[in-house]
């Protein structure tokens, strides 16, 4: 089982999460002087060592419905998201915390309407990092598809982007979504450096999208990661850690690329401040999967709350 991907790129995503937690919202500055060194409890959310948020309840939910329904059933996928806000299922102590604005109000929409083509947010603001953050699940469950023949890679990725418009609902936030399942693609199927496989999955993201015009303006704002070795060095001052999801997805991987290593890629995307947990997940589901879950270290794993129910969750 610990070489099952689902393991890897899950826990990845939790552990993150876990790490992250502690430290949200601080500054940069605050965590230079006094650095995340472990994983710790209590902090921002006043939990206890291990426990994680709104990133890994949702993908949890996810994961529980691909499972489950042996499909993807996006109904069922909302029905799940309102299970967590309302009744706090798949959380670490039964109570959803650090609920994002967006996913609440898409959550809500879809509870009054029960419509999944229009709940998810579509304006500008709705490019929070709130499927970003969850979407690993179905990345996975994609590859398979795509892997095994079953589905095309417009199929794959139209699949994508649906899970990620049941809350964010807004091309440039289902793009980054895309682009984070070609690199998935690539850290699974591909060969060499990390930095190689990154690259070649940007590489095929940017020649998917570009076959559509109508993709062109929002792929745009991908731009600074059309050379990862460039990209690589820029300095931690030009890297931004807030909610937005294309901050987001541009710390994650700076953070893969600055080194080389599950904890060390974990421990500087939580030192970046900020939006600290979410971060860290984006990351930690990327770097589970290139380092596997035997290069998570064992401390960390230990610590985590309901460890051995999200590792059955995982044995797909």
């Amino acid at each position: 089982m610990k070489n099952n991907k689902w393991i890897n790129g899950i826990m990845g995503v939790v552990v993150g999460d876990a790490l992250g937690l502690p430290v949200q919202f601080k500054y940069r500055e605050e965590l230079k002087i006094n650095a995340l060194t472990d994983m710790i409890g209590y902090g921002t959310f006043n939990m206890p060592e291990g426990s994680w948020s709104d990133d890994s309840s949702l993908t949890l939910a996810t994961l529980a419905s691909l499972k489950e329904c042996n499909d993807v059933d996006y109904e069922d996928i909302m029905e799940r998201f309102a299970d967590w806000l309302l009744d706090g299922k798949y959380t670490p102590f039964g109570e959803s915390y650090d609920q994002g604005a967006t996913c609440v109000k898409a959550i809500t929409n879809y509870v009054r309407f029960q419509d999944v083509e229009t709940c998810g947010m579509k304006g500008e603001y709705a490019n929070g990092n709130g499927a970003l953050m969850r979407i690993i699940p179905i990345c996975l469950w994609a590859y398979e598809k795509e892997k095994a023949g079953a589905w095309s890679e417009q199929e794959a990725v139209t699949a994508v982007h649906k899970v990620s418009a049941l809350t964010h609902n807004h091309l440039r936030s289902q793009i980054a979504c895309g682009i984070y399942y070609f690199m998935i693609k690539n850290i699974l199927d591909g060969d060499g450096t990390l930095l190689k496989r990154l690259q070649d999955g940007m590489n095929q993201a940017e020649g998917f999208y570009r076959k559509d015009i109508s993709n062109l303006t929002q792929l745009a704002y991908f731009y600074r990661m059309e050379n990862l070795e460039e990209f690589k060095h820029v300095p931690e001052e030009g890297i931004k850690s807030s909610g937005y999801v294309l901050d987001s997805i541009e710390a994650a991987v700076w953070c893969l690329l600055n080194t080389d290593s599950f904890e060390n890629c974990l421990l500087k995307a939580a030192n970046l401040g900020h939006d600290t947990d979410t971060v860290a997940a984006i990351a930690g589901g990327l770097a589970g999967l290139y380092y596997g879950y035997e290069g998570m270290p064992k401390g960390w794993l230990e610590k985590i709350q309901r460890r051995e129910w999200i590792e059955r969750l995982c044995e797909i």
